[in-house]
């Protein structure tokens, strides 16, 4: 498969190719494609997260496209705060978000953002991210929305409000799929998910306003849902794209906000994520960071084992194989597909 960037630039990643190759150049041997996809990434994450981000899902789109070619355009919406050095990579790397209406992009992935403000509708991006739920509905065959982004889609669309969480959600949940859909063909249920968020959205809120549940965890609430409007919306509450260290690596950097003073709360160990041994050794080294709370404290934190069991990026890859087989039409459709609004 070959994975073209939109600004003529390689990004380091498996699978990429600069857009000026001939196609019999780009596949080998006068290979052609099936067929070409125009996908648009909005990524929207925090500086820390921005380059795993664009490796996690060109990485699935590699995985998933067979020979299928992948015409990626990377954008970030101008009202997320950047540091200096964040900022002048989206600069030179992305493309300008005022030019998507013009890029016939047939999938959009959306990704989440660090929230700052207590509610959506204050947040700097809110705007922007309005108006790109707006143009997705009637420009795009699908688009998916994570996390954030999610929410922030179903309070513009449908008034459901999120509801904070008394802790923060963050672990690896079984999650059983719970409707017939194009997207959990083939997927094993259940399917491992990782989960990483302060808020929810419910259930009822959803099946009430026409969603369709597609996936469901008895502890992280719902995972995966639907609407077909215009255009087929997925939502993910959860983070299928994460790499079996993203957890992690957030994990630490919220014990680190602690010792420092930038969080009022210790962080919970990931629910399912690491295997019993880590588990205790954390569990001790939490008790020494309430005690003492100091930021050098840190590089004391004991060797982290993950459990042999996780199988993060199991579901992401079929998950991602069945959306690229829909943008292309080859997934069957059925009367939940059939356009509501």
């Amino acid at each position: 498969m070959t994975l073209l960037f939109d600004k003529h630039r390689l990004i380091v990643s498996p699978g990429l190719a600069p857009t000026e190759l001939r196609e019999t150049e780009e596949f080998g041997g006068g290979q052609s494609a099936d067929a070409v996809l125009t996908i648009g990434l909005v990524n929207n994450m925090p500086d820390a997260a921005l380059q795993a981000t664009e490796r996690q899902f060109m990485r699935l789109l590699e995985q998933a496209a067979g020979k299928t070619q992948i015409r990626l355009h990377c954008f970030s919406l101008p009202s997320v705060h950047r540091s200096q050095t964040a900022k002048w990579r989206v600069d030179e790397q992305y493309g300008d978000i005022a030019d998507l209406p013009r890029l016939d992009i047939d999938g959009l992935i959306v990704t989440g953002a660090e929230p700052i403000a207590a509610a959506l509708r204050d947040e700097p991006f809110w705007q922007d991210l309005v108006d790109i739920i707006d143009w997705a509905k009637d420009n795009t065959r699908s688009t998916i929305w994570s996390c954030l982004a999610a929410h922030a889609a179903v309070l513009h669309l449908d008034g459901i409000e999120r509801h904070r969480l008394a802790t923060k959600c963050s672990g690896v949940y079984d999650c059983a799929t719970t409707a017939g859909h194009w997207l959990t063909k083939e997927l094993p249920s259940p399917l491992k998910t990782p989960h990483s968020r302060l808020n929810e959205v419910r259930a009822d809120d959803l099946t009430a306003s026409g969603y369709q549940l597609l996936t469901q965890s008895a502890e992280a609430g719902v995972d995966i849902f639907a609407k077909q409007l215009r255009s087929q919306f997925i939502f993910f509450q959860g983070h299928p794209e994460y790499e079996a260290l993203s957890l992690q690596r957030e994990y630490l950097r919220d014990i680190t906000r602690y010792l420092g003073g930038e969080r009022d709360t210790y962080p919970a160990i990931p629910a399912g994520y690491f295997d019993i041994w880590t588990e205790k050794k954390l569990a001790g080294f939490q008790q020494r960071a309430r005690a003492e709370r100091k930021l050098p404290l840190s590089i004391e934190l004991p060797g982290l084992t993950l459990r042999p069991d996780i199988a993060t990026g199991t579901a992401a890859a079929a998950i991602f194989k069945n959306w690229l087989q829909y943008l292309t039409g080859g997934a069957a459709t059925g009367q939940d597909e059939e356009p509501t609004a």
